[in-house]
């Protein structure tokens, strides 16, 4: 078989699903080069700043490493802005979704919510809230992405900032995006891990 004879969903035969499950399997275990390949888009998007969002992404994780953070904490800072090419006003979203299946469910719910956290940096000048955040003051990762917001995406605009390229990262990227998605033992629900390593 080399296409499924359904042209609507509900007619699909268990061997035509099956068939689409393998290629499925196939297809997935191409996404840590095209997590790769979204990241290299970024140096092509949003202008004005110091740097592009592919630099901005690098200095992230290299600030990330250098503080000592593990594997799930350094490939979130990385691609926290991998949504901004399209979807630029929830790309925190995006990057969460992309994220949720494969690290622990403290880094996603940060990525999720960064957006509304980096606020602060900025919204006053628009005559906006920039404490809007505080609608989370009582979840318990309320002081985790602030101190990401505080440590590596509010900081990582400087040209001089000596970052590891993206090659560099590659290795992480095909370790976190091969997981098993949704495995309870990856996700570690209620989990919590240091930021940044203890001094």
């Amino acid at each position: 078989m080399e296409i499924v004879n359904f042209r609507q969903m509900k007619d699909g035969t268990k061997e035509e699903y099956h068939f689409l499950e393998k290629l499925e399997d196939e297809f997935q275990k191409e996404l840590p080069g095209r997590i790769m390949r979204e990241l290299a888009e970024l140096e092509e998007g949003l202008t004005g700043y110091r740097v592009n969002r592919l630099e901005h992404s690098l200095i992230s994780a290299t600030m990330a490493e250098a503080d000592g953070a593990d594997i799930d904490w350094i490939v979130a800072a990385l691609v926290h802005d991998i949504g901004d090419g399209l979807a630029p006003k929830n790309h925190d979203t995006i990057a969460s979704a992309i994220v949720a299946p494969y690290v622990r469910e403290e880094c996603t719910w940060v990525l999720k919510t960064h957006g509304i956290f980096q606020m602060v940096y900025y919204a006053q000048h628009f005559d906006d809230d920039p404490y809007a955040r505080d609608k989370y003051k009582d979840h318990p990762l309320y002081q985790k992405a602030i101190d990401f917001c505080e440590f590596w995406d509010q900081s990582a605009f400087d040209p001089d900032y000596e970052y590891k390229p993206l090659e560099y990262w590659r290795p992480m990227v095909e370790e976190v995006f091969s997981r098993k998605a949704w495995d309870p033992a990856v996700l570690q629900s209620g989990v919590e891990m240091p930021l940044k390593a203890a001094a």
